[in-house]
C-alpha cells in the first residue's frame, strides 16, 4: 500500500441534524462506509468519527468530524496531519443549496461559496486547494440568500427518491475518484442523476 486517501463529509453532530439538507455529506460517506461494510469508531483526537479500510491497494479513511460545521477544518487538519496524508489524496462532500437536488459537482479546489464547512477547512488547511464534491440540496425560493432554515430543515418524502439516487452517485463517483482520479470522475459523474434508470 502506497497511498493513504481521506474523504470526509461534512455536517452537523446529533439527532436534530441527522438528516437534514446541510448534512447531505455526512450521509454520502455514511452511504460509502454501508458499501465497504466498515465501521465507525470515534477518534477523540481527531474530533471525528472515522471508518478505516483498503480500497484498489491502498488505505481509505472516511471521517465526519463531531465538531459543528463551522469548525470542522480542524478535525480535517488534524486526521490528515496524523496520518501524512497529501492534500491531493484528500475529498471534502458537502450539501451545495446552489445546486439543484440530485446534482453533483466535483472540483478540484476553488472558492467556498459562502459554505461555512468549505471555509473552516479552508482556513485549518491554510489553501483552497483540495478537491470537493458538492451535492446540490436545491432551494425553494432561487431569490433568497437566507436558506438557514431550509438547508436545516429534513428531505421532505417527494425528495427521498431523489436524494437516495444522488447518495448512490455520489458512492460510486468517490469510487471512481479514489480509482481513476480526479479528471475521470469529473467528467463521468458531474451533473443530475437520471431518475429513469435503476
Amino acid at each position: 500500500m502506497d497511498k493513504a486517501h481521506l474523504v470526509v463529509g461534512l455536517g452537523n453532530p446529533g439527532k436534530d441534524y441527522g438528516r437534514t439538507r446541510h448534512n447531505a455529506g455526512y450521509l454520502a460517506v455514511e452511504r460509502m462506509s454501508e458499501r465497504l461494510r466498515v465501521p465507525w469508531t470515534a477518534e477523540a483526537r481527531f474530533e471525528s468519527l472515522v471508518s478505516k479500510t483498503e480500497v484498489f491497494g491502498n488505505r481509505l479513511f472516511l471521517c465526519r468530524p463531531t465538531t459543528y460545521m463551522n469548525e470542522s477544518g480542524r478535525a480535517v487538519a488534524r486526521i490528515l496531519g496524523y496520518h501524512k496524508i497529501p492534500i491531493e489524496q484528500v475529498l471534502v462532500v458537502v450539501d451545495d443549496a446552489d445546486l439543484n437536488l440530485g446534482s453533483l459537482r466535483m472540483r478540484p479546489g476553488g472558492s467556498s461559496g459562502g459554505h461555512h464547512g468549505l471555509e473552516s477547512v479552508e482556513k485549518h488547511l491554510a489553501t483552497p486547494d483540495y478537491a470537493r464534491l458538492r451535492l446540490g440540496i436545491g432551494r425553494h425560493d432561487s431569490q433568497r440568500r437566507q436558506i438557514t432554515g431550509h438547508v436545516l430543515g429534513e428531505f421532505a418524502k417527494a425528495e427521498l427518491p431523489v436524494l437516495e439516487r444522488m447518495l448512490e452517485r455520489a458512492c460510486d463517483q468517490i469510487d471512481c475518484w479514489l480509482q481513476d482520479g480526479l479528471a475521470r470522475a469529473m467528467n463521468k459523474f458531474n451533473g443530475a442523476v437520471d431518475l429513469t434508470t435503476q
